[in-house]
């Protein structure tokens, strides 16, 4: 049976180039990327989850940590970007997917 979590996941900053603007250094430490999932079992730190996007990509994640939320009464699943840069492409697939939220960190 699937278990319905909620993916918190943390991403890398990036560098965007382009040929007719400057180039782009955007900071994403403050920033979080959450969507709904279902998963079979809930992961453990460490274990690796795979996130899907619109697109049709599939981004490797960390898991760092699993708690359970009272107030909302789902886990929510902690992660981070498994590679050590995510891509421009990646990136852009997914700001623009409407099934994941951003998150400003306080």
């Amino acid at each position: 049976m699937a278990i319905d979590v909620e993916a918190n996941m943390r991403i890398p900053g990036l560098t965007l180039k382009s040929a007719n603007q400057p180039t782009q250094a955007i900071n994403n430490s403050s920033v979080r990327f959450t969507k709904m999932i279902q998963v079979p079992a809930i992961p453990k730190p460490g274990e690796l989850l795979q996130v899907s996007m619109r697109s049709g990509l599939l981004l490797d994640t960390t898991v760092t940590r699993a708690d359970w939320s009272d107030d909302r009464g789902l886990f929510i699943v902690s992660c981070t970007y498994a590679k050590r840069s995510i891509s421009a492409e990646e990136y852009q697939a997914l700001i623009t997917d409407s099934d994941w939220t951003v998150k400003q960190l306080p």
